[in-house]
Protein backbone atom coordinates (compact mmCIF):
# COMPACT_ATOMS: atom_id res chain seq x y z
CA UNK A 1 0.00 0.00 0.00
CA UNK A 2 1.30 3.42 -0.84
CA UNK A 3 1.88 6.20 1.35
CA UNK A 4 -1.38 8.16 0.37
CA UNK A 5 -3.12 4.95 1.06
CA UNK A 6 -2.10 4.38 4.22
CA UNK A 7 -2.49 7.53 5.40
CA UNK A 8 -6.20 7.78 3.94
CA UNK A 9 -6.91 4.36 5.60
CA UNK A 10 -5.36 5.90 8.90
CA UNK A 11 -7.78 9.08 8.95
CA UNK A 12 -10.96 6.68 8.02
CA UNK A 13 -10.04 4.43 10.92
CA UNK A 14 -9.41 7.54 13.04
CA UNK A 15 -12.97 8.91 11.75
CA UNK A 16 -14.76 6.02 11.97
CA UNK A 17 -14.11 5.15 16.00
CA UNK A 18 -14.32 8.70 17.06
CA UNK A 19 -17.91 8.43 15.44
CA UNK A 20 -18.22 5.24 17.36
CA UNK A 21 -18.78 3.18 13.85
CA UNK A 22 -16.05 0.78 14.91
CA UNK A 23 -15.36 -0.89 18.05
CA UNK A 24 -12.93 -0.09 20.57
CA UNK A 25 -10.74 -3.09 19.32
CA UNK A 26 -10.61 -2.14 15.74
CA UNK A 27 -8.28 1.17 16.13
CA UNK A 28 -5.56 0.85 13.90
CA UNK A 29 -3.00 0.71 16.61
CA UNK A 30 -4.66 -2.23 18.14
CA UNK A 31 -4.60 -4.02 14.92
CA UNK A 32 -0.57 -3.94 14.76
CA UNK A 33 -0.68 -4.80 18.58
CA UNK A 34 0.44 -8.32 19.24
CA UNK A 35 -1.94 -11.25 21.10
CA UNK A 36 0.87 -11.05 24.20
CA UNK A 37 0.94 -7.55 24.50
CA UNK A 38 -3.29 -6.78 23.91
CA UNK A 39 -3.50 -9.62 26.55
CA UNK A 40 -0.64 -8.02 29.13
CA UNK A 41 -2.21 -4.21 28.53
CA UNK A 42 -6.01 -5.43 29.14
CA UNK A 43 -5.25 -7.93 31.91
CA UNK A 44 -3.44 -4.94 33.53
CA UNK A 45 -6.52 -2.69 33.39
CA UNK A 46 -9.29 -5.67 34.59
CA UNK A 47 -8.73 -4.74 38.05
CA UNK A 48 -9.79 -0.91 37.92
CA UNK A 49 -12.42 -1.30 36.05
CA UNK A 50 -13.48 -3.99 38.06
CA UNK A 51 -13.69 -1.87 41.73
CA UNK A 52 -15.38 0.97 38.92
CA UNK A 53 -17.99 -1.90 38.43
CA UNK A 54 -18.68 -2.85 42.34
CA UNK A 55 -18.50 0.84 43.44
CA UNK A 56 -21.22 1.14 41.27
CA UNK A 57 -23.11 -1.58 41.95
CA UNK A 58 -22.60 -0.61 45.48
CA UNK A 59 -23.73 2.45 45.63
CA UNK A 60 -26.82 1.76 43.97
CA UNK A 61 -28.21 -1.51 45.44
CA UNK A 62 -28.79 -3.83 48.31
CA UNK A 63 -27.28 -6.61 46.56
CA UNK A 64 -27.40 -9.07 49.68
CA UNK A 65 -29.34 -12.50 49.84
CA UNK A 66 -33.00 -12.02 50.54
CA UNK A 67 -34.83 -14.76 49.10
CA UNK A 68 -39.02 -14.41 49.66
CA UNK A 69 -40.15 -16.88 51.77
CA UNK A 70 -42.39 -19.76 49.66
CA UNK A 71 -41.44 -18.35 46.37
CA UNK A 72 -39.23 -20.01 44.08
CA UNK A 73 -38.00 -20.50 40.50
CA UNK A 74 -39.37 -23.47 38.15
CA UNK A 75 -36.51 -25.45 39.48
CA UNK A 76 -36.48 -24.31 42.95
CA UNK A 77 -34.20 -21.39 43.41
CA UNK A 78 -35.22 -18.61 45.81
CA UNK A 79 -36.70 -15.28 44.23
CA UNK A 80 -34.85 -12.03 45.42
CA UNK A 81 -37.41 -9.92 46.91
CA UNK A 82 -37.72 -6.39 48.63
CA UNK A 83 -36.38 -3.10 47.19
CA UNK A 84 -32.62 -3.25 46.41
CA UNK A 85 -32.57 0.95 44.98
CA UNK A 86 -31.17 2.86 47.34
CA UNK A 87 -32.93 6.47 47.69
CA UNK A 88 -30.76 9.63 48.32
CA UNK A 89 -30.26 10.57 51.36
CA UNK A 90 -33.60 12.07 53.69
CA UNK A 91 -36.06 10.35 50.79
CA UNK A 92 -38.71 8.02 51.17
CA UNK A 93 -40.22 6.02 48.20
CA UNK A 94 -43.84 7.99 49.45
CA UNK A 95 -42.30 11.36 48.91
CA UNK A 96 -40.62 10.89 45.86
CA UNK A 97 -43.48 9.52 44.50
CA UNK A 98 -45.66 12.81 45.47
CA UNK A 99 -43.16 14.78 43.44
CA UNK A 100 -43.46 16.16 39.90
CA UNK A 101 -40.93 14.51 37.14
CA UNK A 102 -39.67 17.96 36.79
CA UNK A 103 -39.09 18.49 40.43
CA UNK A 104 -37.42 15.63 40.82
CA UNK A 105 -34.97 16.38 37.93
CA UNK A 106 -34.77 19.79 39.39
CA UNK A 107 -33.38 18.40 42.77
CA UNK A 108 -31.09 15.68 41.49
CA UNK A 109 -33.75 13.06 43.42
CA UNK A 110 -33.96 10.05 40.80
CA UNK A 111 -32.62 7.16 42.62
CA UNK A 112 -29.13 5.80 41.33
CA UNK A 113 -30.70 2.68 40.32
CA UNK A 114 -33.38 3.97 37.94
CA UNK A 115 -30.37 5.08 35.89
CA UNK A 116 -29.20 2.84 32.99
CA UNK A 117 -27.25 -0.09 34.47
CA UNK A 118 -23.74 -0.01 32.02
CA UNK A 119 -21.90 -3.03 31.34
CA UNK A 120 -19.67 -4.69 33.54
CA UNK A 121 -16.66 -2.53 31.21
CA UNK A 122 -18.67 -0.45 29.33
CA UNK A 123 -15.82 0.72 26.88
CA UNK A 124 -14.74 -2.38 26.01
CA UNK A 125 -18.63 -4.03 25.51
CA UNK A 126 -18.93 -7.27 23.77
CA UNK A 127 -20.31 -10.99 25.47
CA UNK A 128 -19.60 -11.57 29.22
CA UNK A 129 -20.99 -14.83 31.12
CA UNK A 130 -21.57 -15.60 34.58
CA UNK A 131 -19.14 -18.13 36.43
CA UNK A 132 -21.75 -21.09 36.34
CA UNK A 133 -22.33 -20.92 32.57
CA UNK A 134 -18.69 -20.47 32.10
CA UNK A 135 -17.69 -23.35 34.70
CA UNK A 136 -20.46 -25.74 33.24
CA UNK A 137 -19.65 -25.45 28.93
CA UNK A 138 -16.06 -25.85 29.87
CA UNK A 139 -16.81 -29.37 31.96
CA UNK A 140 -18.96 -30.52 29.46
CA UNK A 141 -17.31 -29.60 25.82
CA UNK A 142 -14.03 -28.15 27.19
CA UNK A 143 -14.61 -25.10 25.45
CA UNK A 144 -13.38 -21.62 27.82
CA UNK A 145 -16.08 -18.34 28.04
CA UNK A 146 -13.68 -16.69 30.42
CA UNK A 147 -13.01 -13.16 29.05
CA UNK A 148 -9.44 -12.46 30.36
CA UNK A 149 -10.12 -8.57 30.11
CA UNK A 150 -13.23 -8.68 32.16
CA UNK A 151 -15.78 -10.84 34.49
CA UNK A 152 -19.74 -10.71 34.68
CA UNK A 153 -20.65 -8.27 37.38
CA UNK A 154 -23.99 -9.15 39.46
CA UNK A 155 -24.02 -12.22 42.28
CA UNK A 156 -25.48 -15.22 41.38
CA UNK A 157 -28.34 -14.99 43.49
CA UNK A 158 -29.36 -11.89 41.36
CA UNK A 159 -29.50 -14.14 38.72
CA UNK A 160 -32.22 -16.47 36.81
CA UNK A 161 -31.92 -20.42 38.21
CA UNK A 162 -29.03 -22.60 36.27
CA UNK A 163 -29.54 -24.74 34.80
CA UNK A 164 -33.27 -23.69 34.24
CA UNK A 165 -36.27 -25.89 33.28
CA UNK A 166 -37.20 -26.49 29.44
CA UNK A 167 -40.99 -27.12 28.36
CA UNK A 168 -41.94 -27.86 25.39
CA UNK A 169 -45.66 -27.00 24.19
CA UNK A 170 -45.37 -30.02 21.99
CA UNK A 171 -44.95 -32.40 24.48
CA UNK A 172 -46.21 -30.62 28.08
CA UNK A 173 -46.73 -33.75 29.76
CA UNK A 174 -43.13 -34.61 30.06
CA UNK A 175 -42.58 -31.35 32.17
CA UNK A 176 -38.77 -30.26 32.77
CA UNK A 177 -37.24 -32.27 29.38
CA UNK A 178 -33.75 -31.09 30.67
CA UNK A 179 -33.61 -33.11 33.41
CA UNK A 180 -31.90 -30.74 35.45
CA UNK A 181 -28.76 -30.21 32.97
CA UNK A 182 -27.19 -27.59 31.19
CA UNK A 183 -28.00 -28.66 27.24
CA UNK A 184 -24.97 -28.15 25.27
CA UNK A 185 -23.32 -30.08 22.29
CA UNK A 186 -22.56 -32.93 23.99
CA UNK A 187 -25.77 -34.25 25.43
CA UNK A 188 -28.68 -32.62 23.55
CA UNK A 189 -29.26 -35.88 21.40
CA UNK A 190 -29.29 -38.16 24.40
CA UNK A 191 -32.17 -35.50 25.82
CA UNK A 192 -34.07 -34.44 22.91
CA UNK A 193 -34.21 -37.51 20.53
CA UNK A 194 -37.20 -39.45 20.71
CA UNK A 195 -39.97 -36.65 21.33
CA UNK A 196 -38.55 -34.11 18.63
CA UNK A 197 -38.83 -34.06 15.23
CA UNK A 198 -35.44 -34.50 13.04
CA UNK A 199 -35.93 -31.03 11.96
CA UNK A 200 -36.36 -29.61 15.50
CA UNK A 201 -33.40 -31.85 16.11
CA UNK A 202 -31.04 -30.60 14.16
CA UNK A 203 -32.71 -26.56 15.32
CA UNK A 204 -31.36 -27.74 18.68
CA UNK A 205 -27.95 -29.20 17.26
CA UNK A 206 -27.52 -25.57 15.27
CA UNK A 207 -28.39 -23.49 18.64
CA UNK A 208 -25.93 -25.35 21.22
CA UNK A 209 -22.97 -24.84 18.46
CA UNK A 210 -20.97 -22.78 18.68
CA UNK A 211 -19.85 -20.29 15.91
CA UNK A 212 -17.26 -17.15 15.71
CA UNK A 213 -18.32 -14.35 17.71
CA UNK A 214 -16.50 -10.53 18.03
CA UNK A 215 -14.76 -11.51 21.40
CA UNK A 216 -14.55 -15.42 20.68
CA UNK A 217 -12.68 -16.56 17.75
CA UNK A 218 -9.39 -17.32 16.10
CA UNK A 219 -8.21 -13.72 15.56
CA UNK A 220 -5.27 -11.75 17.48
CA UNK A 221 -8.08 -9.11 18.63
CA UNK A 222 -10.08 -12.12 20.54
CA UNK A 223 -10.54 -11.25 24.18
CA UNK A 224 -10.39 -15.05 25.39
CA UNK A 225 -7.08 -16.65 25.69
CA UNK A 226 -6.90 -19.16 23.71
CA UNK A 227 -8.53 -19.28 19.90
CA UNK A 228 -11.88 -20.52 20.05
CA UNK A 229 -14.99 -21.98 18.20
CA UNK A 230 -17.05 -19.24 19.50
CA UNK A 231 -20.80 -18.91 21.26
CA UNK A 232 -23.35 -20.73 21.38
CA UNK A 233 -26.64 -19.03 21.07
CA UNK A 234 -27.93 -21.05 24.08
CA UNK A 235 -24.37 -19.94 25.36
CA UNK A 236 -26.52 -16.37 26.69
CA UNK A 237 -29.96 -18.36 26.29
CA UNK A 238 -28.99 -21.35 28.24
CA UNK A 239 -31.69 -23.78 28.04
CA UNK A 240 -33.64 -21.92 25.89
CA UNK A 241 -34.72 -19.42 28.73
CA UNK A 242 -31.71 -16.96 30.01
CA UNK A 243 -28.60 -16.88 32.59
CA UNK A 244 -28.30 -13.12 32.30
CA UNK A 245 -25.34 -12.86 30.08
CA UNK A 246 -24.75 -9.71 28.94
CA UNK A 247 -23.82 -7.79 25.81
CA UNK A 248 -24.09 -4.06 24.38
CA UNK A 249 -26.92 -3.47 21.46
CA UNK A 250 -25.21 -3.10 18.05
CA UNK A 251 -27.36 -0.95 16.33
CA UNK A 252 -26.31 1.75 18.50
CA UNK A 253 -23.32 4.72 18.30
CA UNK A 254 -21.63 6.17 19.23
CA UNK A 255 -20.75 3.73 21.83
CA UNK A 256 -21.67 5.76 25.48
CA UNK A 257 -25.13 5.65 24.07
CA UNK A 258 -25.42 2.24 23.66
CA UNK A 259 -27.59 -0.35 26.18
CA UNK A 260 -26.44 -3.04 28.18
CA UNK A 261 -28.55 -6.15 26.64
CA UNK A 262 -30.41 -8.13 29.65
CA UNK A 263 -30.52 -11.25 28.00
CA UNK A 264 -34.32 -12.22 27.17
CA UNK A 265 -35.78 -15.68 27.77
CA UNK A 266 -36.78 -17.65 24.63
CA UNK A 267 -39.51 -18.94 26.22
CA UNK A 268 -42.84 -18.25 24.51
CA UNK A 269 -41.29 -17.38 21.18
CA UNK A 270 -44.20 -18.33 19.68
CA UNK A 271 -46.19 -15.23 20.59
CA UNK A 272 -43.76 -12.61 19.97
CA UNK A 273 -44.07 -10.45 16.67
CA UNK A 274 -41.15 -8.25 17.09
CA UNK A 275 -37.53 -9.32 17.63
CA UNK A 276 -34.47 -7.51 18.20
CA UNK A 277 -33.03 -4.90 20.30
CA UNK A 278 -34.98 -1.90 18.28
CA UNK A 279 -37.83 -5.06 17.08
CA UNK A 280 -36.55 -4.16 13.25
CA UNK A 281 -37.52 -7.41 12.90
CA UNK A 282 -40.56 -9.25 12.40
CA UNK A 283 -39.86 -13.00 12.88
CA UNK A 284 -37.90 -15.47 14.69
CA UNK A 285 -36.17 -16.41 11.27
CA UNK A 286 -34.72 -12.81 11.02
CA UNK A 287 -33.82 -12.58 14.10
CA UNK A 288 -31.88 -15.83 14.22
CA UNK A 289 -30.06 -14.92 10.81
CA UNK A 290 -29.18 -11.58 12.44
CA UNK A 291 -27.72 -12.59 15.18
CA UNK A 292 -24.92 -14.64 12.83
CA UNK A 293 -24.40 -12.06 10.97
CA UNK A 294 -24.62 -8.88 12.41
CA UNK A 295 -25.29 -9.32 16.29
CA UNK A 296 -22.29 -11.40 17.32
CA UNK A 297 -20.27 -8.69 15.63
CA UNK A 298 -21.32 -5.77 17.00
CA UNK A 299 -23.32 -4.54 14.34
CA UNK A 300 -19.68 -4.78 12.14
CA UNK A 301 -19.17 -6.44 9.07
CA UNK A 302 -16.15 -5.78 8.39
CA UNK A 303 -15.45 -8.00 11.62
CA UNK A 304 -17.86 -10.81 10.51
CA UNK A 305 -15.59 -11.26 7.44
CA UNK A 306 -12.17 -10.84 9.50
CA UNK A 307 -13.75 -13.50 12.61
CA UNK A 308 -15.14 -16.06 10.55
CA UNK A 309 -19.00 -14.79 10.03
CA UNK A 310 -21.38 -18.18 9.67
CA UNK A 311 -23.64 -17.44 6.94
CA UNK A 312 -27.07 -19.54 7.65
CA UNK A 313 -28.99 -21.36 4.91
CA UNK A 314 -32.52 -19.93 5.39
CA UNK A 315 -34.58 -22.42 3.58
CA UNK A 316 -33.21 -25.31 5.89
CA UNK A 317 -30.62 -24.09 8.74
CA UNK A 318 -32.59 -21.07 9.85
CA UNK A 319 -36.07 -22.57 9.42
CA UNK A 320 -35.18 -25.12 11.30
CA UNK A 321 -33.32 -23.75 14.40
CA UNK A 322 -36.32 -21.16 14.72
CA UNK A 323 -39.05 -24.02 14.84
CA UNK A 324 -36.95 -25.23 18.15
CA UNK A 325 -37.25 -21.83 19.77
CA UNK A 326 -40.90 -21.53 18.23
CA UNK A 327 -42.02 -24.55 20.93
CA UNK A 328 -40.45 -23.58 23.96
CA UNK A 329 -43.19 -23.06 26.54
CA UNK A 330 -43.84 -21.42 30.00
CA UNK A 331 -43.08 -22.81 33.44
CA UNK A 332 -46.27 -23.87 34.89
CA UNK A 333 -48.65 -21.26 36.55
CA UNK A 334 -50.92 -23.18 38.81
CA UNK A 335 -52.81 -19.96 39.70
CA UNK A 336 -53.84 -18.99 36.49
CA UNK A 337 -56.93 -19.85 34.39
CA UNK A 338 -56.25 -20.14 30.85
CA UNK A 339 -57.55 -16.69 30.13
CA UNK A 340 -54.59 -15.40 31.65
CA UNK A 341 -56.92 -14.46 34.63
CA UNK A 342 -55.89 -15.71 38.73
CA UNK A 343 -58.31 -18.98 39.74
CA UNK A 344 -60.44 -17.73 42.81
CA UNK A 345 -60.61 -20.88 44.34
CA UNK A 346 -56.43 -20.99 44.55
CA UNK A 347 -55.14 -16.94 44.95
CA UNK A 348 -55.02 -15.30 48.01
CA UNK A 349 -56.81 -12.35 48.95
CA UNK A 350 -53.46 -10.30 48.02
CA UNK A 351 -52.96 -12.03 44.91
CA UNK A 352 -56.88 -11.05 43.83
CA UNK A 353 -55.78 -7.29 44.87
CA UNK A 354 -52.78 -7.10 43.19
CA UNK A 355 -55.00 -8.38 40.32
CA UNK A 356 -57.51 -5.64 40.18
CA UNK A 357 -54.74 -3.34 40.30
CA UNK A 358 -53.03 -4.50 37.48
CA UNK A 359 -56.05 -4.32 35.35
CA UNK A 360 -56.76 -1.10 36.88
CA UNK A 361 -54.77 1.57 38.92
CA UNK A 362 -51.56 0.42 38.54
CA UNK A 363 -51.87 0.83 34.34
CA UNK A 364 -50.18 -2.41 33.64
CA UNK A 365 -53.12 -4.26 31.50
CA UNK A 366 -52.30 -0.83 29.48
CA UNK A 367 -49.36 -2.50 27.42
CA UNK A 368 -49.17 -6.08 29.23
CA UNK A 369 -52.20 -7.62 27.75
CA UNK A 370 -54.18 -10.94 27.38
CA UNK A 371 -52.68 -14.33 28.73
CA UNK A 372 -49.18 -13.74 28.38
CA UNK A 373 -49.43 -10.19 29.31
CA UNK A 374 -47.69 -8.45 26.49
CA UNK A 375 -48.73 -5.91 23.61
CA UNK A 376 -45.86 -6.97 21.23
CA UNK A 377 -45.42 -3.01 20.65
CA UNK A 378 -43.01 -0.46 21.72
CA UNK A 379 -43.18 2.36 23.59
CA UNK A 380 -41.51 5.23 24.98
CA UNK A 381 -41.39 5.68 28.94
CA UNK A 382 -39.68 8.65 28.63
CA UNK A 383 -37.37 8.64 31.60
CA UNK A 384 -35.15 11.39 30.80
CA UNK A 385 -38.29 13.43 32.22
CA UNK A 386 -36.63 12.27 35.49
CA UNK A 387 -33.22 13.15 35.44
CA UNK A 388 -30.28 14.98 33.52
CA UNK A 389 -27.81 13.67 31.23
CA UNK A 390 -24.97 12.15 32.52
CA UNK A 391 -22.03 9.81 32.30
CA UNK A 392 -21.88 7.04 34.38
CA UNK A 393 -18.97 4.45 34.02
CA UNK A 394 -18.26 5.21 30.41
CA UNK A 395 -22.64 4.83 29.36
CA UNK A 396 -24.40 8.35 28.67
CA UNK A 397 -27.90 8.18 30.89
CA UNK A 398 -30.14 10.26 28.36
CA UNK A 399 -33.16 9.31 26.55
CA UNK A 400 -33.95 5.52 26.09
CA UNK A 401 -36.46 5.71 23.58
CA UNK A 402 -38.96 3.17 22.20
CA UNK A 403 -38.14 -0.40 24.20
CA UNK A 404 -40.51 -3.73 23.74
CA UNK A 405 -43.47 -4.85 26.43
CA UNK A 406 -41.92 -7.91 27.60
CA UNK A 407 -43.59 -10.64 28.06
CA UNK A 408 -44.67 -10.97 31.62
CA UNK A 409 -45.33 -14.97 31.80
CA UNK A 410 -43.00 -16.39 33.99
CA UNK A 411 -41.60 -13.41 35.11
CA UNK A 412 -40.49 -14.16 38.54
CA UNK A 413 -38.36 -16.34 36.83
CA UNK A 414 -36.20 -13.83 34.43
CA UNK A 415 -34.70 -11.96 36.82
CA UNK A 416 -32.98 -8.86 37.13
CA UNK A 417 -35.39 -6.58 35.37
CA UNK A 418 -35.93 -3.71 32.67
CA UNK A 419 -33.78 -4.08 29.31
CA UNK A 420 -30.68 -3.18 30.57
CA UNK A 421 -30.71 -5.13 34.22
CA UNK A 422 -31.17 -2.01 35.83
CA UNK A 423 -34.07 -3.81 38.03
CA UNK A 424 -32.93 -6.33 40.63
CA UNK A 425 -36.16 -7.24 41.77
CA UNK A 426 -40.42 -7.50 40.77
CA UNK A 427 -40.33 -4.63 43.77
CA UNK A 428 -37.69 -2.30 42.32
CA UNK A 429 -39.77 -2.73 38.93
CA UNK A 430 -43.10 -1.90 40.72
CA UNK A 431 -41.43 1.44 42.44
CA UNK A 432 -40.09 2.33 39.08
CA UNK A 433 -43.22 2.28 37.21
CA UNK A 434 -45.28 4.29 40.19
CA UNK A 435 -42.68 7.09 39.35
CA UNK A 436 -42.93 7.01 35.65
CA UNK A 437 -46.38 5.92 35.10
CA UNK A 438 -47.24 8.52 38.33
CA UNK A 439 -50.04 6.21 39.36
CA UNK A 440 -49.38 6.42 43.36
CA UNK A 441 -50.03 3.41 44.68
CA UNK A 442 -49.65 3.05 47.89
CA UNK A 443 -47.59 0.39 50.47
CA UNK A 444 -50.22 -1.83 50.58
CA UNK A 445 -51.13 -1.67 47.19
CA UNK A 446 -47.25 -2.08 45.77
CA UNK A 447 -47.02 -5.23 47.52
CA UNK A 448 -49.90 -6.49 46.25
CA UNK A 449 -49.03 -6.08 42.93
CA UNK A 450 -45.40 -7.65 43.38
CA UNK A 451 -47.60 -10.83 44.75
CA UNK A 452 -49.65 -10.95 42.07
CA UNK A 453 -46.78 -10.52 39.42
CA UNK A 454 -45.28 -13.51 41.07
CA UNK A 455 -48.42 -15.86 39.91
CA UNK A 456 -48.18 -15.57 36.36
Amino acid sequence: MNTTSSTHLRRALLFATAAGLCAPALTLAQEKEDFPSLVKRLEAGKPKFAKRQQDLLKERYDLSDKPVDGVTMGAGKAVQGGIRVKLPKDMTWDKLAAMSPENIKEKDAWPEGFFPLPHPHHEAGGMVFPKKQIDEVKKQTQRDLTRFDLDFDLPDHMLPEFPAPIYINTRPDLGDVSKGQLVTLGNFHDLFSGFLNTKQLDGLRLLVTPFPQAQFNATHDRRALLATQGVACLDCHSNGHTNAATHTVGDIRPNEHRHRIGTPTLRGMNINSTFGSQRAMKSVEDFTEFEQRAAYFDGEPDQASRKGVNPLDRGIQVQAMAEFQNILGFPPAPKLLPTGKLDPTKATKNELNGEALFHGKAQCYICHTGPYFSDGLMHDLKTERFFKEKMINGRKASADGPIKTFVLRGIKDSPPYLHDDRLMTLDDTVEFFNLVLQTHLNTEEKADLVAFLRTL
